[in-house]
């Protein structure tokens, strides 16, 4: 493996470490599950690196945050989800906001579906609310981070 290769390795480990590290200290229970703060690393790796980089980070902090939180039901789930999420919001150029709505709706309509089959579609309604809104927060905050490392590398 080059250097380089390692280095963005050791990179999307250190983001996705963190990215479960928010996700386990910024957490709200709700009836079927929890909201986090997951959303920002995710974010964050997709607007820096990438498409593929995002996936990786989505998928990986995804899983392990449901492992460690206590829901393994909804690991594999979140894998495809937050990975689906990470790679779509990764999409570079003029396809930027077509990925970032794309993003959103995945992971919305991801846990909506997931959730009215575990636990009845009349649960869909009070999670997606929330849902919406941990996108929303993570995209800015994922966002305000690049720029900021941008800033600080140039």
């Amino acid at each position: 493996m080059r250097k380089a290769e390692t280095s963005r390795l050791i990179q999307l480990a250190i983001i996705t470490a963190l990215s479960v590290v928010l996700g386990m200290v910024i957490s709200i229970p709700t009836p079927t599950g929890f909201l986090t703060f997951l959303d920002a690393g995710i974010y964050f790796a997709a607007f820096y690196f990438g498409k593929k980089e995002g996936a990786i980070v989505g998928s990986l902090a995804g899983f392990l945050i449901d492992l460690l939180k206590g829901y393994p039901n909804w690991m594999f789930f979140s894998l495809i989800i937050h990975g689906g999420q990470g790679f779509l919001a990764g999409l570079p150029g003029r396809k930027r906001l077509i990925g970032l709505i794309g993003a959103t709706s995945f992971m919305v309509i991801g846990y909506a579906v997931v959730g009215g089959c575990m636990y009845g579609w009349g649960s869909v309604f009070s999670s997606i609310p929330g849902n919406i809104l941990q996108n929303m927060a993570g995209m800015a905050t994922g966002y305000i981070l690049k720029q900021a490392i941008e800033r600080v590398r140039s």
